[in-house]
């Protein structure tokens, strides 16, 4: 078994949608997302848009509070159920796990 990072960790994922599914995916994404989010490790989610290529790209980034929590949920019968819903939707994409090493929110001077 690999050793996880310690610590949060941000999962990016990006995600190309069939062209004209683009509500639909947003919407099955939101009801999918509010599951997640009551999750224990789940630190929060956001999606966007890419507004810069032509077909449908999204990004979704998650926070969890350690890879371990991660990889238990990734694995869960619920979220495999999550990707089935999504599959239909979805023409290609990737995932990718990182280690945040440093967060600043808020207002800078």
């Amino acid at each position: 078994m690999t050793q996880y990072a310690r610590g949060p960790v941000r999962v990016v994922l990006r995600m190309e949608i069939v062209p004209g599914r683009e509500a639909e995916f947003e919407a099955v994404w939101l009801e999918i997302g509010r599951i997640i989010a009551r999750q224990p490790a789940n630190r929060g989610q956001v999606l966007v848009r890419d507004e810069e290529q032509e077909r449908p790209v999204y990004h979704v980034f998650t926070d969890w509070a350690d890879e371990a929590g991660f990889r238990a949920f990734e694995l869960s019968p619920e979220h495999v159920e999550h990707r089935r819903r999504l599959a239909p939707l979805r023409t290609g994409g990737t995932m990718t796990v990182t280690r945040i090493v440093h967060d600043l929110t808020g207002r800078y001077p």
